[in-house]
């Protein structure tokens, strides 16, 4: 009776309400429960399979070829504009050494003799002009050089601004699979018709899951400031933003996918989270 009782209670919750909490089904000998829901793939709302046209480049015009999944956790998450914001600001800051830098007193090149006697003239007493209170002095609390702004995103701002930064590309259109990075020929002519033809951004970045890149589109690109190359294992999100066009090839796109699917779920959460240390010995 009891369990009968739970379990219409159960059934009268909304969907998206078991599905948010991650209720897990429970086998009961009933008549009324032969069929056991399956929990949904993607928590969160998000359950529907995005799907992408697999296009070429071996010809100035477009010619879709087939259609390709892609998985929601991946390419359809919530857009969180404050990570992608923050991992723009790490990446700036992650390599930027400041070399300004102040005089102490003992640094100062000046005299150090008193200024004037200590009693009798009726000044403020002090004992040398390499003193912050005198111009050409010294600065209190300045400055020193070789300041490193180096500091460690926690872990899972940096997945989800991978995930985030590719799933508004791939909602703005910016965003284009093609079966493989091999052009006719390496005149760079071609892939600005290409560009232009298809209404890609100005800038594109073709990212594939190698970094041995074929030889045309490599000669083609070293004479084309706005446009580049990358592996997957180089994506980032500020390269995905400095670039208004991304195209990735069938091999990178599973690439991410099993990579960042993995780092969504890795067994092993609670030493990827663990604070940063320089040096660590793992």
């Amino acid at each position: 009776m009891l369990l009968n009782c739970l379990a219409k209670q159960i059934r009268a919750l909304p969907s998206t309400f078991v599905a948010a909490c991650r209720l897990s089904t429970v086998s009961i000998e009933n008549s009324e429960f032969n069929e056991i829901e399956e929990p949904p793939m993607v928590y969160g709302g998000y359950t529907e399979l995005r799907q992408a046209w697999v296009s070429n480049l071996d010809t100035i015009k477009e010619n879709p070829s087939t259609i390709i999944d892609l998985h929601p956790q991946v390419f359809a998450s919530r857009p969180r504009i404050d990570i992608i914001h923050e991992n723009v600001v790490w990446q700036k800051k992650y390599k930027y050494v400041s070399y300004a830098n102040t005089k102490v007193t003992a640094e100062v090149n000046m005299s150090s003799k008193k200024p004037w006697p200590q009693k009798g003239q009726g000044r403020a007493r002090h004992g040398t002009r390499r003193s912050p209170l005198f111009k050409g002095g010294s600065v209190i609390h300045g400055p020193r050089s070789h300041t490193t702004h180096f500091y460690m995103l926690p872990f899972y701002k940096r997945v989800y601004g991978l995930t985030s930064t590719l799933s508004v590309k791939l909602i703005q259109d910016d965003l284009h699979i093609v079966n493989n990075l091999d052009l006719p020929t390496d005149d760079p002519g071609y892939i600005n018709d290409l560009v232009d033809s298809r209404l890609w951004g100005p800038s594109v970045l073709f990212i594939d899951d190698t970094d041995t890149m074929p030889r045309n589109i490599s000669l083609a690109l070293n004479q084309i400031k706005h446009m580049n190359l990358m592996p997957v294992y180089g994506l980032n999100v500020y390269s995905m933003l400095k670039y208004e066009t991304l195209v990735l090839t069938i091999a990178a796109v599973k690439k991410i996918q099993e990579r960042l699917l993995y780092q969504l779920h890795r067994p092993d959460v609670h030493q990827a989270t663990r604070k940063f240390m320089l040096n660590k010995q793992n």
